[in-house]
């Protein structure tokens, strides 16, 4: 995936205004994946299938930009693809009662090994480009406009999700429905709430985000299709929600940390600094963690009902 990132060196100079524009890119994959499910575990449920949901993603909106020759369409489609998927998890956990984590895991197997299999013929081939914003004057304004105004759609969509789910949280009533049902399920249904209703909707949500982010993989980011090209991005975003405690700002902080650092040391790989390029690669991982492990000391944010099975006959 190192050829995902343009190069950012001038001489032996990184240029900080593409550096921050290719960090953007970078990030929106975990961010998109991040909110959907920070959305759920808000819900009170626990999916570790986030990784598998991303790459059959990532897979069918590759395959569908192909055959129909457009992008767009092929987000579309990856969205659609991960929010079914997730029907399975929600099915075995909220249904079947079955646990959480086991789901979760083999959800992401399952994922990994639908995708290989899907992927066979894709290999090779070059996705339909997806338009870029192109505001008159704006774009061209230097600085800002490299910066702000020329990415793709995607990319403030994943803004606007992380806006929308904080605003979802801290002003609306569903918002509000949702935080009770991930406190205490059985207060919740107590009170009238269709609990399972509401954790399947929030699944389908995860679901959906975890497959649009896989998707910007595969049609921005790497514009290719590769086995496994997820790279565990969507263990990566189960790490954020848990030490960004569960809130929409931190997650968006922590995803564009992650996306500078693996930007930089990739630029760093290019101009042959002496550091083995082992200890390189594992560094936005390691240094994401310990930031948001300092970030993240309050707790208070974890939903109550994390990871617990609700039963519709309580």
């Amino acid at each position: 995936m190192v050829g995902a990132i343009p190069l950012l060196l001038s001489g032996t100079e990184i240029n900080p205004v593409l550096l921050i524009a290719s960090l953007m890119v970078a990030a929106t994959p975990l961010l998109i994946a991040a909110i959907g499910e920070l959305v759920v575990e808000k819900a009170g449920v626990l999916n570790l299938g986030v990784e598998g949901m991303m790459i059959v993603g990532a897979i069918a909106g590759f395959a569908i930009s192909v055959e129909t020759g457009s992008a767009l369409v092929g987000a579309l489609a990856a969205i659609v693809a991960g929010a079914l998927l997730s029907l399975l998890f929600a099915f075995l956990t909220q249904f079947a009662l079955a646990n959480q984590v086991a789901s979760g895991l083999a959800l992401t197997l399952f994922g990994l090994g639908l995708s290989a299999l899907m992927g066979q013929s894709y290999v090779g081939i070059r996705p339909p480009a997806m338009a870029k914003l192109d505001l008159p004057v704006i774009s061209d304004l230097p600085v800002v406009g490299p910066i702000l105004f020329s990415h793709d759609p995607i990319l403030y969509v994943g803004i606007g999700l992380c806006a929308a789910v904080w605003g979802l949280l801290k002003f609306s009533r569903a918002g509000l429905v949702l935080r009770a049902v991930g406190e205490n399920h059985d207060a919740a249904h107590a009170l009238g709430y269709h609990v399972i209703r509401v954790r399947v909707l929030a699944i389908m949500f995860g679901g959906a985000c975890a497959g649009l982010g896989g998707a910007y993989i595969s049609l921005i980011r790497v514009p290719q299709w590769t086995e496994g090209m997820t790279a565990g991005i969507g263990w990566i975003a189960l790490a954020l929600v848990v030490f960004a405690s569960w809130k929409p700002w931190r997650v968006l902080l922590g995803a564009y940390l992650f996306g500078g650092i693996n930007v930089l040391q990739l630029n760093l790989q290019a101009a042959g600094i002496a550091i083995p390029v082992e200890y390189l690669a594992m560094s936005p991982y390691l240094i994401t963690i310990l930031v948001l492990v300092i970030m993240s000391a309050d707790k208070s944010g974890a939903p109550a009902s994390l990871g617990r099975s609700f039963h519709a006959s309580q």
